[in-house]
């Protein structure tokens, strides 16, 4: 088999790499590992976070590239060179226009008011520069469909987009929540009497994406492991896969994610302790072609960091990742001694990192009746019992009281009791003294919006519920180094000729931090677009044999 651009990994950033060869009037094929396509992508929220792209325009932002600039500044800062960043701003929005423009299918819609995860910093923004894909019909893919990694989340029939669920969070207090709820439940209803397919966040945009490089002519592979590179002339010219080989006559692209489900790499690279259970990310994603980068001399960097998730896991079952439950009234996280240790509502990033800090790796939320009748938590909507089995085994606790709940925890009733009433104190006063909760606009996006302050309201109602919570990820974020052309460097800093990479199987532009709801698909998707079109540069220019 023979073409321009292999790409290795089906993800976001693959997809939107062998798009991009394929526009470009390159030959392009998908090369994926597991029987579904899609990696991480299809389970995320399928936002990107991309300053000044097209969909921004005309809204209420008021945003500008030397704002993005100070922003990346002051939370990126100097981790990752400059180059890097500075390629981000640019080709980030170009990568937008070129798939609005050169496609039917790749489309977004703005997210307003889903804040920058540090706002308060300087370029940040409270409005928030976050597109997600627009809704897609399933059915449109045809063959596609039967292969594309789907997430399977509990919404019961009805389908929804990160703006309709910030919405639907709030269905008990607030009447915005409820029409929002019975929109949904139409869409739901229409669905089934149209046949319609509807799919949101991460499926949408890996359904656009797919449509799109399908209808472009290029070719996904599924149940094709990669084994190893063709090397020829210390350039890398194909790679081994599925027990074939494919040429690749103007590069590969390395796609295929991090180092989530490997244990052996959690173990030597990442801080403990570590679980590969405790992960997110999408079967498959191993590490074998940043190993065999590796190999190739390539230079990593950011091994030891994941884009953390806080994350409780059911016995025998998925692992359910906290996003708007820390942010909600009437609920606190402790440690292991009963102490709260953070701002429950941090970008979860942040929250991870304060649990290996604190010494916290193993916590609790805890919550009161009041709070499980009210808000939606653990993807159980308001007043919906937890899971007769989650009980039963004793992965959730109930008690009637505080200090019963302290002792079924294993914590210290007394220290649990004095947690409880100092946290009700500051809620009674609208304040949070010790941790802030609510004093920025990220804090306050998913709190509710009919309280004095939206995060804060006393636990007082009982029966109190305790679950566990550990540091989990929804993806690695080390991997091999790469320049502002997405080449793979060695470690004196040449590039390894041939071998590009785009997404987590590289080390990230967002270096150790997480700027924006987005940040992990937007850099995915932008350097996958930067590697295929640097490719077709080099081909246009010198030949596809001589590139």
């Amino acid at each position: 088999m023979r073409y321009d651009v292999v790409v290795i990994g089906s993800g976001a950033a693959g997809l939107a790499a062998a798009l991009t060869a394929q526009l470009r009037g390159l030959s392009a094929v998908v090369v994926e590992k597991t029987d579904r396509y899609g990696g991480s992508s299809s389970l995320s929220g399928g936002a990107i976070w991309v300053p000044g792209n097209l969909y921004l325009d005309g809204t209420r932002l008021r945003d500008s590239r030397e704002e993005a600039r100070t922003y990346l500044k002051s939370t990126v800062g100097d981790r990752v060179p400059e180059e890097r960043r500075e390629a981000y701003l640019e080709r980030g929005p170009e990568m937008v226009r070129f798939l609005h423009d050169r496609t039917r299918h790749v489309r977004f819609e703005y997210t307003p008011g889903y804040s920058d995860y540090y706002p308060e910093r300087p370029g940040g923004k409270a409005l928030g520069r976050s597109v997600e894909p627009a809704l897609f019909d399933l059915r449109k893919l045809g063959a596609l469909r039967r292969i594309m990694r789907r997430a399977g989340l509990p919404t019961y029939g009805m389908v929804m987009n990160s703006r309709e669920f910030h919405k639907v969070n709030m269905i008990v207090p607030t009447w915005r929540g409820k029409r929002m709820a019975l929109k949904i439940g139409l869409r739901a209803v229409w669905s089934l009497l149209s046949g319609a397919r509807y799919a949101s966040l991460g499926e949408a945009l890996v359904g656009r994406l797919s449509l799109a490089l399908a209808e472009a002519g290029g070719k996904i592979l599924v149940n094709t492991p990669f084994e190893e590179f063709v090397v020829t002339d210390g350039r890398v010219t194909g790679v081994r896969a599925g027990g074939r080989t494919i040429e690749a006559g103007g590069g590969v692209i390395l796609a295929a994610g991090g180092f989530s489900h490997s244990r052996p790499l959690r173990e030597r690279y990442l801080p403990k302790p570590t679980d590969a259970r405790w992960t997110s990310a999408a079967p498959g994603q191993t590490g074998d072609t940043i190993g065999a980068a590796l190999g190739l001399g390539a230079r990593l960097d950011l091994m030891d960091r994941v884009w953390g998730m806080p994350t409780a896991v059911p016995p025998g079952e998925a692992p359910v990742f906290l996003v708007t439950d820390r942010a909600v009234p009437g609920m606190v996280i402790v440690d292991s001694r009963g102490d709260r240790f953070v701002n429950e509502a941090v970008p979860y990033h942040e929250f991870v990192d304060t649990m290996y800090a604190k010494d916290a790796v193993h916590s609790w939320m805890v919550i009161d009746q009041r709070t499980k009748n009210r808000y939606i938590i653990l993807n159980h909507f308001p007043g919906q019992p937890f899971k007769r089995s989650w009980l039963k085994s004793g992965f959730v606790k109930k008690a009637d009281t505080v200090e019963e709940l302290a002792v079924r925890m294993g914590v210290a009733p007394g220290r649990l009791r004095r947690t409880v009433d100092r946290f009700n104190g500051f809620a009674r006063q609208g304040r949070d003294e010790d941790f802030h909760r609510g004093e920025s606009a990220y804090d306050r996006y998913y709190g509710d919006p009919t309280l004095p302050s939206p995060n804060l309201a006393e636990l007082a109602k009982g029966p109190y519920y305790a679950i566990p919570i550990v540091p989990g990820d929804i993806g690695t974020k080390g991997g091999v180094v790469t320049d502002a052309s997405a080449r793979v460097l060695r470690e004196d800093g040449t590039p390894i000729e041939g071998l590009y990479a785009a997404g987590n199987v590289s080390a990230a532009v967002m270096g150790e931090t997480y700027p924006g709801p987005g940040a992990t698909l937007g850099p995915a998707m932008t350097f996958g677009y930067v590697a295929a079109t640097d490719i077709a540069d080099r081909v246009r220019d010198f030949g596809a044999t001589d590139v």
